[in-house]
């Protein structure tokens, strides 16, 4: 347990300050994925439950009527359903980016040493080496990691709405 701990602070101090801005986003990311991974399996399928009933309800009010109510309990349902996939997404597009902010400041350590030193001390030249490469890569892998999820997730609630909408249909009484 010590060892990894060691192992996890030295990849954070060989990366800079950036890799905790890039560590505060995936987790809020992976947050916002569980969440809807829960809502799609334990929540959606109580809420449509409710509105097959309250549908069932519907039978006495005309075409016009029913045709609004439909669109309206659909509407409600894609919008549940498609809830923080646009942050998630937002998230996927700025890791990367931090990512690149952390290439920059880890440069900027490089010609820092590159002027303090003369370019003489290849040590404080390889540390901010790292500090450029590891938020690179530590940004894209992070916006990598919920990539499949943000699609899974999509399409999901894209089909679920259908499913729905192929639910809700008038029987004319």
């Amino acid at each position: 347990m010590t060892e990894a701990f060691v192992a996890i602070r030295s990849f954070f101090e060989a990366g800079g300050d950036v890799l905790w801005a890039i560590l505060a986003v995936t987790t809020l990311m992976w947050t916002l994925i569980i969440e809807r991974l829960w809502y799609f399996n334990s929540t959606l399928p109580q809420r449509v439950a409710e509105i097959r009933v309250e549908w069932g309800s519907f039978s006495h009010v005309s075409e016009w009527q029913a045709h609004t109510i439909r669109r309206q309990l659909v509407s409600e349902i894609n919008l549940e359903t498609h809830r923080y996939l646009g942050i998630v997404k937002t998230f996927m597009a700025l890791l990367p980016l931090l990512g690149l902010l952390g290439t920059v400041t880890g440069m900027i350590q490089v010609f820092d040493a590159m002027t303090v030193t003369a370019a003489s001390n290849a040590r404080l030249m390889a540390s901010g080496v790292s500090a450029a490469t590891i938020p690179t890569m530590s940004g894209l892998v992070a916006a990598l990691s919920g990539l499949y999820f943000a699609t899974h997730l999509e399409q999901r609630a894209d089909r679920e709405v259908r499913q729905l909408a192929d639910l809700l249909v008038f029987d004319g009484g």
